[in-house]
């Protein structure tokens, strides 16, 4: 556990010193408190402070005492007090055992048995009306008369704080402090000694790689070893000893005639979970094509639900894989090419459907349909950036499918021109909309075809 060194154990003794608690309010020592320690040093600080609690001669004075309770709910003040990690200490602040009275001497340490005025200021605080408390001093309220303060029902906090000590095992809460108190050993509090020694005793409690004050005693689990059970007819396990007449059997022919298209199935089936390697495409590009099997592909284990993952993860190899399909004239492909239209737009589906289209002619109605669900989801997003960032996208696809003769653009004239219209603040959306115009009336008669220009660059 991690303890304070002995510069935080002074800046601590510091703010809860006698003559700063007296003259202070706790508004004041609270604030003090976390301009000097951070919100990752609250429990190693809360820790300490339950140790000098439960000492009623290091924290002699009743203000001192109030000031350590609310510095203990102030550094948690944020979160419910049921999820406190030291709300077990508000349990026995409220409730005391029986049989000590305030200023008994006591053998172990006990949380100390607070008066009527400090108990009201608890409750108050606990149930979160202690603001107006914040305010006064750590004197003033310990002589405060507590008749003067509404009660508070705690009913349901004691309840919840009741609840979650339950949770902790019976040997954590049988747990005790191991520091024992001397009762025989009187200091004088007036002497000009005693604050000397007292901080001295704080810091061999408190500091240190183990300190004393962070030890305890908790009771020791009994675990019994198992009785042996035997038995005449048992089995007796032997561990040999010589193993040099034992010998192995392998086979040496395993993996010698590894099956055709083996490396390429399991290059595809990485392919659609992640992005591969270029040496990887490469290598499972050149295994589709030196195959003698002309049904290699159908034999790569990708099925048309796969598809969209091949697509994001790697384009390129799902434009090869189809191309390969659509040559072995598989019976999937229409099912491919469903999946394909449907699948979610992004700027690699729609690279593949650019590169297919440039390769070989397909259907009509396949590609009319992929820009309709294009302009679709242009329309229907929300988010502006991604908007304008795949309009841009469809209309450099629609002016390369122009352009090289893909599409019939008569056909779907009166869906583009609305797209480009609705989106004629983007600029590719208004040079596709002169580009529209050129072709309507017949200034453009030939668009220059080219080679497919890549999307993805």
């Amino acid at each position: 556990m991690a303890t304070l060194n002995p510069k935080e154990l002074v800046s601590l003794l510091n703010i809860i010193e006698e003559d700063v608690v007296e003259k202070s309010t706790l508004e004041n020592l609270c604030s003090r408190l976390h301009q000097s320690f951070t919100k990752p040093d609250h429990f190693k600080v809360g820790t300490a402070l339950v140790t000098l609690l439960q000492q009623p001669d290091l924290l002699p004075k009743p203000s001192q005492r109030l000031t350590v309770i609310t510095f203990l709910y102030d550094m948690y003040k944020a979160d419910h007090v049921s999820t406190n990690p030291f709300a077990p200490v508000f349990i026995h602040l409220l409730n005391p055992g029986e049989g000590f009275d305030p200023g008994e001497l006591r053998f172990g340490c006990q949380l100390p048995r607070l008066v009527p005025a400090e108990r009201q200021f608890l409750t108050q605080l606990i149930a979160g009306q202690g603001k107006d408390f914040m305010k006064k001093c750590p004197t003033n309220i310990c002589k405060a008369d507590p008749t003067t303060v509404p009660q508070v029902d705690l009913t349901g906090v004691q309840l919840a704080l009741a609840e979650r000590q339950s949770e902790l095992p019976h040997t954590a809460r049988a747990t005790v402090s191991g520091i024992i108190p001397d009762p025989e050993l009187p200091q004088d509090p007036a002497s000009a000694h005693a604050g000397a020694a007292q901080r001295r005793t704080i810091e061999e409690l408190l500091v240190g790689p183990e300190p004393p004050g962070m030890k305890t005693l908790r009771p020791e689990f009994m675990r019994l070893a198992p009785p042996l059970f035997l038995r005449e007819d048992e089995m007796i396990w032997q561990d040999p000893v010589d193993f040099s007449h034992i010998t192995y059997e392998y086979d040496h022919s395993l993996l010698e005639h590894e099956e055709d298209g083996t490396e390429a199935k399991k290059l595809t089936q990485r392919a659609c979970k992640s992005t591969l390697t270029l040496g990887e495409q490469q290598r499972l590009l050149s295994e589709l094509e030196k195959s003698s099997d002309p049904l290699v592909v159908s034999g790569l284990g990708l099925t048309p639900a796969k598809l969209p993952d091949l697509v994001e993860n790697n384009p390129m190899i799902a434009i090869e894989i189809l191309l390969k399909l659509m040559q072995e004239g598989s019976s999937q492909i229409t099912e491919y090419f469903s999946v394909l239209v449907n699948m979610e737009m992004s700027l690699h589906s729609m690279e593949v459907v650019n590169r297919l289209t440039t390769a070989v002619e397909l259907p009509t109605e396949f590609v009319h349909l992929y820009i309709s669900n294009c302009i679709s989801t242009c329309e229907t997003i929300k988010d502006k950036y991604m908007q304008n960032r795949l309009v841009r996208l469809v209309c450099v696809f629609l002016q390369s499918l122009i352009r090289n003769k893909i599409i019939n653009v008569q056909e779907l004239f009166i869906e583009v021109q609305a797209f480009c219209i609705e989106f004629s603040r983007i600029r590719e959306a208004a040079a596709l909309f002169r580009l529209l115009k050129q072709l309507d009336s017949g200034e453009l008669v030939d668009p220059t075809k080219g080679s497919p220009p890549s999307l993805l660059k």
